[in-house]
């Protein structure tokens, strides 16, 4: 599939949005991917998540396990992992810390993708991987279904997402959004 194809399946869910964000990172845009309203329709989610597990395999060998964060990160995980006919788990937050729950458990050596539904810093990303890594996982690859920064977000391992856009962010201090006053409104999950 085409980038353009993807972002077509994100405008027929009214999924590309904007406005005046505050994203998980803390940085402020002015358009917004709302993957929930794009994973919300099963027939959109199959497509993407297969999607993704192909370009994954092209970089890597089949995963025991694909793995992500909480929450945004749950159904891409799902959608990978069935495509590929693998186990599917996430990371959530206790106490503040990226943590497996639930009774989900790695073996050692056991390999692991690691997707996301979108990559602006990279760093619930990372955090995953780390997690993955302290249970004992090897992770193999990251991917995602919209990377935010065209590419620039480096994971330290192969990598592949469904569209690459550059979509400016911008600290709070500098975001040109607040200085005209305009309220930043958090559609995220964090």
């Amino acid at each position: 599939m085409e980038q353009e194809e993807i972002l077509d399946i994100f405008k027929k869910a009214g999924a590309l949005l904007t406005g005046h964000f505050r994203l998980t990172s803390g940085l402020h845009s002015r358009q917004y991917l709302q993957c929930a309203l794009v994973l919300q329709h099963p027939p959109y989610a199959s497509i993407l998540g297969s999607e993704l597990a192909r370009r994954l395999l092209s970089l890597e060998a089949k995963p025991e396990v694909v793995a992500a964060p909480a929450l945004g990160g749950i159904l891409v995980a799902h959608e990978v992992a069935r495509a590929l006919g693998v186990r599917s788990l996430f990371a959530e937050r206790q106490d503040g810390v990226l943590t497996l729950r639930r009774g989900f458990r790695l073996e050692a050596g056991q390999t692991c993708f690691v997707v996301e539904d979108v990559v602006t810093t990279g760093g619930s990303t990372r955090e995953t991987i780390e997690v993955v890594r302290r249970a004992g996982g090897l992770v193999t690859a990251a991917g995602c279904l919209v990377d935010r920064s065209a590419g620039r977000t480096e994971l330290g391992l192969p990598s592949a997402a469904l569209a690459a856009l550059d979509i400016p962010t911008y600290p709070p201090e500098a975001c040109p959004l607040c200085a005209e006053g305009t309220p930043a409104v958090k559609p995220g999950s964090r």
